[in-house]
Order: C-alpha cells, then sequence, then structure tokens
C-alpha cells in the first residue's frame, strides 16, 4: 500500500505542537473527469517555532502558502504529506492542488451510471481519506469547523454536512454552493455528496424545539425504488428514542442520508450526512432479514451523531467506543422503537454468531485494540469491533442497570461536547451513575482477548429434584481469562408441545465454578438454557438431558430468542469440532421449516452450506451436498406461498445445487417452466438462479451477456461479474483472476463481485492451479492496490476449497518467510488459514461419527 501511515506516536507529537481553528475548502467538481482541484485554507495555532506537517495526499500541489510565504512546493510535498516549518503562534495555510477522483470508494469516489451516463460523486473519509479530498491534519482530535465553497454544474444536488444553500449561477452551466461552517468536528466525518440525485424532503422537531429538515436521496435511475417514507418513519423513531433516553438534543443543524453506488461497507456517520450502501435500495424482493438490517443500520447511524460525532475518540484504539455503542443502540431503538420488536433475536443470530467466530481467530484483540498506526485501524472494523464490543455493552447495561447506563452515557455526552475522549471518561460517569466499580470489569472485559465457555452441571435424585447445579466456566488455552458476567438462567418445559419457559433466574456469575443454590430443590426441567434472553457474551453448552430434548424439539421453543440461542449452541459446538457436521445438517434440516425469524434463518442456511460444504467428513460430502440441496427444495417446495422461509430456501437452494436434477429445477425456475406459488422470479432472483447454472456449467458467456443487456446498471454489472466468475474450469477461474489482478482498473464493487464468483465451484481442482499463485502475488498486491481493493482481493481469491494440509502448509510457510510484512496483510492470512484448520478439524471430527 501507499506509504501513507500515520503512527499514534506522530499524531500525539502533532496534537502537542497544533490546534486548529477552521478549515476554509473551496473545491471545483468541473476541471474533468480524472481530477477536481481543491484550494485549502487553514487556520490554526502551533507552538512558536515548531515544524510539523499537513496530510495531503495529491496529484499536482500547484501552490502552498504559508503565512503569506509561498513555499517551495517541491522541497516540501511528498504527494502525502506537507512538511511545515517555522510555525507561528498564530498561523494561516493555503494549499492549491489537484486531488484525484477514485473508483475504490475512498475519498471522493466517481461513478458512471450505466444506465444513463450520469457521473455521481460521494466522499468516504474514514479511517484516513478527507486528505484525499484536502489539505488536514489528518487525526481525530485535532477537531476544527469546516467551510465548505463547492462549484459543480448547476443541476447537480450537492450535499455536506452544513444545511444546502441555494447555488450561486456562474453563467457557464455551473453553480456555487458556500455552506455554513460546521460545529466543531473530526475531519474524517466531513462529507461531500454530488450529482443529480434524487431527493426526498421532510423535517421532525427535536426535543429542543429545533426543527430539523430531512432528505433522503438515491441515483435517477434507481429512484422508482426508493421508499423515502419508511426511511423517514424509521429516522423520527430513532430520534425519539435517542433524544429522550440520552438527554441530549441531535446536535446538527439537519439530517440527510444518501444511498450510493459502489460502496464499501454499509454506510457512514459523517455528520448530518450520512451515505449508505445502495443495496439498501430494493429493487428487487429481499429477505425480512435485510429488511431488518437497514432500519439497524440507519439507526447505528442516528446513534453515531452523538457516540462518535458529537464526543469523538482521541485515538483510534477507542474505535470500538464508537462502533459498539452505536450496534448496542442501534439494536435496544430497534427492539423498542420500530416494529422489529425481535431485534436483540437478530442480535443474537448475527452480531453475535460475527463476534463469537472473530473472536475464535488467531488475530483476535482485546476490544480496546493497540492500534499504532492507521494501517493497524484498517483492519479492527472486525466483529470484536462491532460485534462483540456491542455484546459486551449489552452485559455492561444489565450489570450496571439500564437506567444507571443511560444516565452515565447522557453525563458523559453533556461533558465532552463537541469534545476528544478516552474509554476513562466513560466509565467515570457510569460508575458515578451506578455505584459499581469498574476498573476489574473493564480490565477483564475490555483489555483482554477471547471468549469464554459456559457449561451447566446439574445433579437430580430419583425424583427429579435438583439436588446440585452449578456453571463451570472455562477459557481457551491461548486466552485464559475468566470472566464476571451477568446471565439468566431459563427452566423450559413441554406444554401442549411447546417447549415453555416457566422459571427464570438471573445472577452474576464468576470464576470456574458458580454454585447456584437457588435451584435446589427445583424439579429439573425438560431443557435448562444458561444466557437465556441473552445477556452475556459466551459460548453456551447444553448438557446431555437438555441437548436431546433440544434436538428432538427446537423448532418447539416458543421463545424465538431462546430457540436462536440454542441453534447458536448446536453450531458452536460444530465449529469447535465437539460434534459431527453431519448431525449439525440433520438439526437444520428438521427443524429450520418452522423457524419465524428471518436472520435466524438466514444464518443457520448459511451455516448449513459451510456445514456441508467444508465440514463434513470429504468421503461423505457429495453425498451430504445431495441431501441437503433435496431438503431446501423440498422446504422451499412446502413453505407457505409468498414467504420470506419460501424465498429464502430457494435462494440457498440455488446456491448449494450442485447435481443435475438440481441444476434442472433452476433452469426450470428460471425459464418459468415450474413456478411456487406467489414467487416472482425478479430481477435479482434471476440473476441468482443464472450463477447457479454458471456455477453447474449450464450456461455460459453468451447467456450471461443477454442477461446484463437486458439488466444495464450498476446492480447488473456486479451480478454479471459474479456469474462470469463462477463458470468451471480452470481456464474460467484464471480469466477471473486475471481481470481483478492482472488489470487493475477494476472497480472496487467489480473486484468484491468478481472474488464471490471466484469462490463457487463444484470441483475444488479448478481452485488447484492458484495454490501457489496466490502466495505469488498477494504482498505485490497489498503494496500496490488501495486498501479496500487489495483486502478483498486478498480475502476473497484465497483457494479455500482445497481443505488439505498442503494448503496450510503453504499458508504458514508464507507467513514464516514474511515476517516482516504490514501486521494487516498478514492478519488476512491469518485469518484464511484458520479457516482451513477449522474445516480439516471438523472433518476429522465427523469421520469418527
Amino acid at each position: 500500500m501507499p506509504g501513507e501511515n500515520l503512527t499514534r506516536t506522530e499524531a500525539a507529537e502533532r496534537a502537542s505542537i497544533v490546534s486548529v481553528e477552521s478549515y476554509d475548502i473551496n473545491i471545483d467538481l468541473t476541471t474533468g473527469d480524472e481530477v477536481f482541484r481543491t484550494v485549502s485554507t487553514v487556520t490554526f495555532t502551533a507552538t512558536p517555532g515548531s515544524s510539523t506537517f499537513i496530510d495531503a495526499v495529491t496529484r499536482t500541489v500547484h501552490s502552498v502558502t504559508l503565512n503569506g510565504t509561498a513555499l517551495d512546493v517541491a522541497a516540501i510535498n511528498d504527494d502525502s504529506r506537507i512538511a511545515l516549518s517555522g510555525l507561528a503562534e498564530h498561523n494561516v495555510l493555503v494549499v492549491d492542488a489537484d486531488h484525484a477522483y477514485t473508483n475504490t470508494g475512498q475519498g471522493l469516489h466517481r461513478f458512471v451510471d450505466p444506465a444513463d451516463n450520469e457521473v455521481y460523486l460521494y466522499s468516504q473519509f474514514e479511517v484516513p481519506d478527507s486528505r484525499q479530498v484536502y489539505a488536514v491534519f489528518e487525526q481525530p482530535d485535532l477537531k476544527a469547523a469546516f467551510t465548505f465553497t463547492v462549484t459543480a454544474p448547476l443541476a447537480w444536488q450537492v450535499i455536506s454536512n452544513s444545511p444546502t444553500p441555494e447555488p450561486v449561477d456562474n453563467g457557464n452551466g455551473s453553480g456555487t454552493w458556500s455552506f455554513e461552517p460546521t460545529p466543531r468536528i473530526s475531519s474524517y466525518i466531513t462529507a461531500l455528496v454530488a450529482g443529480p440525485y434524487q431527493v426526498w424532503r421532510s423535517e421532525l422537531t427535536s426535543s429542543d424545539g429545533r426543527v430539523i429538515p430531512l432528505g433522503v436521496f438515491a441515483r435517477a435511475s434507481m429512484a422508482e425504488y426508493m421508499d423515502a417514507d419508511y426511511i423517514f418513519d424509521k429516522t423520527r423513531e430513532g430520534f425519539t428514542f435517542f433524544e429522550d433516553k440520552f438527554d441530549v438534543p441531535y446536535p446538527f443543524a439537519k439530517y440527510d442520508q444518501m444511498f450510493v453506488p459502489e460502496y464499501n461497507m454499509g454506510a457512514m456517520e459523517n455528520a448530518g450526512a450520512v451515505t449508505f450502501t445502495e443495496t439498501y435500495v430494493f429493487r428487487s424482493k429481499v429477505t425480512d432479514a435485510i429488511k431488518e438490517r437497514r432500519v439497524v443500520t440507519v439507526l447505528h447511524e442516528l446513534a453515531h451523531m452523538w457516540f462518535g460525532d458529537l464526543v469523538t475518540m482521541r485515538w483510534w484504539n477507542d474505535l470500538w467506543l464508537n462502533e459498539s455503542f452505536a450496534e448496542w443502540a442501534s439494536t435496544i431503538a430497534t427492539a423498542e422503537a420500530t416494529e422489529w420488536t425481535e431485534a436483540w433475536t437478530t442480535f443474537a443470530a448475527m452480531e453475535k454468531a460475527w463476534a463469537y467466530r472473530q473472536d475464535q481467530l488467531p488475530s483476535t484483540h482485546p476490544i480496546v485494540a493497540e492500534i499504532n498506526d492507521l494501517n493497524d485501524v484498517l483492519v479492527n472494523f472486525d466483529g470484536i469491533t462491532y460485534a462483540k464490543g456491542g455484546s459486551v455493552l449489552k452485559q455492561l447495561a444489565a450489570w450496571v442497570g439500564i437506567d444507571a447506563f443511560y444516565a452515565g452515557v447522557s453525563a458523559y455526552f453533556k461533558k465532552h461536547a463537541f469534545g476528544n475522549t478516552v474509554l476513562a471518561d466513560l466509565l467515570v460517569e457510569l460508575e458515578k451513575a451506578s455505584g459499581r466499580d469498574l476498573s476489574e470489569w473493564s480490565t477483564l472485559w475490555l483489555e483482554t482477548a477471547g471468549v469464554n465457555t459456559l457449561r451447566p452441571e446439574i445433579e437430580v435424585d430419583e425424583a427429579g429434584v435438583i439436588t446440585s447445579f452449578a456453571i463451570l466456566q472455562s477459557a481457551a488455552a491461548d486466552y485464559p481469562t475468566i470472566r464476571p458476567h451477568r446471565l439468566a438462567i431459563g427452566f423450559y418445559n413441554l406444554v401442549d408441545g411447546k417447549l415453555i419457559r416457566e422459571n427464570r433466574l438471573e445472577l452474576d456469575v464468576d470464576g470456574e465454578r458458580t454454585e447456584v443454590a437457588e435451584l435446589i430443590g427445583r424439579t429439573r426441567p425438560d431443557l435448562v438454557l444458561l444466557n437465556d434472553d441473552d445477556l452475556a457474551y459466551a459460548k453456551i453448552r447444553l448438557d446431555a438431558a437438555s441437548l436431546e430434548v433440544a434436538t428432538q424439539h427446537l423448532a418447539d421453543i416458543s421463545d424465538p430468542l431462546a430457540r436462536a440461542l440454542v441453534w447458536s449452541s448446536a453450531w458452536d459446538a460444530t465449529r469447535d469440532a465437539e460434534t459431527p457436521a453431519r448431525d449439525y445438517v440433520d438439526l437444520v434440516l428438521n427443524h429450520i421449516a418452522t423457524e419465524t425469524e428471518s436472520t435466524t434463518l438466514r444464518t443457520t442456511l448459511n451455516q448449513l452450506l459451510l456445514a456441508a460444504e467444508a465440514y463434513v467428513a470429504e468421503d461423505i460430502r457429495e453425498e451430504t451436498l445431495a441431501k441437503v440441496g433435496d431438503g431446501l427444495l423440498a422446504l422451499a417446495r412446502g413453505a407457505e406461498a409468498g414467504s420470506d422461509a419460501q424465498f429464502q430456501f430457494v435462494k440457498f437452494f440455488a446456491a448449494i445445487s450442485n447435481t443435475d436434477a438440481h441444476l434442472d429445477v433452476v433452469a426450470a425456475l428460471l425459464d418459468g417452466s415450474e413456478t411456487l406459488a406467489e414467487l416472482t422470479v425478479d430481477t435479482d432472483l434471476r440473476w441468482e438462479l443464472l450463477s447457479a447454472l454458471a456455477t453447474g456449467g449450464r450456461v455460459g458467456d453468451a447467456e450471461i451477456d443477454a442477461a446484463l443487456a437486458a439488466d444495464n446498471t450498476a446492480g447488473g454489472a456486479k451480478a454479471a461479474a459474479q456469474a462470469r466468475a463462477a463458470l468451471p474450469g480452470v481456464a474460467a477461474k484464471q480469466r477471473a483472476w486475471d481481470s481483478v489482478v492482472v488489470d487493475d482498473s477494476a472497480a472496487n464493487a467489480i473486484v468484491s463481485a468478481t472474488t464471490l464468483g471466484f469462490q463457487r465451484l463444484h470441483d475444488a481442482a479448478d481452485q488447484e492451479p492458484f495454490r501457489t499463485l496466490y502466495f505469488d502475488v498477494i504482498a505485490d498486491l497489498w503494496e500496490k492496490r488501495a486498501y479496500h481493493v487489495a483486502e478483498p482481493l486478498i480475502s476473497g481469491l484465497y483457494p479455500s476449497s482445497l481443505i488439505d494440509t498442503d494448503l496450510r502448509d503453504a499458508a504458514h510457510t508464507w507467513l514464516a518467510e514474511n515476517a516482516e510484512r504490514p501486521a494487516a496483510l498478514r492478519r488476512i492470512v491469518l485469518e484464511a488459514v484458520a479457516g482451513t484448520e477449522r474445516a480439516l478439524a471438523a472433518r476429522e471430527r465427523d469421520a469418527q461419527r
């Protein structure tokens, strides 16, 4: 990657020298298709006589003026930093430079819509990419007021952090928008979005009486699919909830939400100007899981307006505070303020599954991560920072009490508004509000890595009365911390064919063994569920008797959250090679038909496919894949007409279809010779079916070309790239490889789609030539490509279908021989080979069944 890193030491040194007052940023977007011109005027104070640098990733620097004196550009500029020396107490710096548009989703991304050839721009600055648009002291603790002046085509919409003013007509087809200054914010949450976006307007009244203008934006070719009224409704519900619970009014002047193309992530919390992935504009039917995920994402970004934007971490080691808080806050708001009342079930099924998976990788790290430089933080947007952190905050809220938690958070916002903080600043307010000492809690939960496992140990007499009940806690050998947990124990009994919770006990658990005297003398129920209501962050195991009941009656558990916890426990045991993968396959096929929660269904079916493809013993893999395909097809045909379950069963059947009979059905669904009641094969489902046929060799380039001609859109281009990469045979895989590895011009979205297709195959031998080639090219890819292209390339092209010791050994050889490579690159390889090792262990266990 480019030599544009910033270390924590450098940032601290610069913050000790510089305090920024304001930025006046003049951006001209009418200078061509490759570059735009920015004049950055930075007003700041400094230690007199000191030297430092300002960040600016540029194509050309035309001039640099410091306190009225022109500086020698060649002597001070290295294309990413501009050296500043002999600073005065009060300074004005002016940098006039050309900056390049990108197609990587970083800096100022430029997209040409294939549907109408219109140009759309949007910024993405987290972590270090505002410097790709203007000269800036690029670190979160050097906050300032930002004033943007933008020249662009007069017909465009131009959006930034402040309310959009009326443009001045320049008389040549362009206009100039002069925005009011922002409050003091960090550079990474500034924003610029521009283009012929369609816009929908609304407003709400804040708790302090201000009228807050609302906007929703989408590309013109996507406008017919934009359900703006629903987005406004969820936004209003979130505003009411957060302003009430935080007791702090919304801190900015307006709230715009832009849905933009080729986005690298779900969304970004730019102050008052949030950008979202365009996949949240539903041009085809989507699962209820995706609909709910969109609501959670909308509220996640809204929560950031307080936690992250109003109050910001001093340095990126506290990134988790931003993201974990937004995860927790958006989930509780979704559950309590919207129609998606089972949001905590979704959290258990998806976020916590992500957290447990991430926390068992060799790359796991404490929630408060050691972030030495920008390269470190780039790879820490992970399951620890988001999902584990959010889980631990849920645990903390249970530990101190929800009212005390909200009171502490409110005091934190009021005390540090528009400032920067460290973890201790939050903990001190929570301690004041709750009266609990959190020092040990913080050490054990935030400063150590790894996940604990909790198991019940139950003894009963001949009458089935409990004589002893204990909770056993263990930890992985590499991460041996034993932690305190606040959790509940649920007692479930079969009543009229349903497993119903009849008793619940909430308690603190600590140490390797916790005796639960309160349960002695009670009749042992049919199923004992530790961590009922999912308060704690820990892997849960069922005792033998409860496991037997769950295996027979999982679908009969009436509470969706309890079902999700049992599904999770069964999957954890499979991943840990404690139980055979084929048992998990049977469990899913026997009980998934009646699952009511869309995200639980989606997560479980993804795990089913992984178990069948990678975890069952090699000698029964083909048989198992056929069995799963048959089972999913039967479930689809038997599901309620038009239901979310029917839709998901069809999608997952297509994804795993690998026999001639399966592919015949996929082809029939695609051409309409077989139909399912109330199932519409719309644009996106058509692409999924076509990709399944491509993977099976039933279609080729001609059919993919025809489909793309019928769907000449950005979505169609991504789907076509994935389908081409899915075609079978070494030659097809080599073509896909070359299109993103040899050719470096593909946009980030096409790169990601191609890697997804590369991993789709029926014969692992198709990846055999890439076993060596992969390790030959990854260092070069890392050095030469932008992070958001390099990361999906290196993770997505790992030949994961080759589940053998040779691939494992090759990866470890590369790691041993490349010890000096960037930690972020090594982490990708470490995580990839960990997947191979887990699959090998699971297959060995399954073979012993």
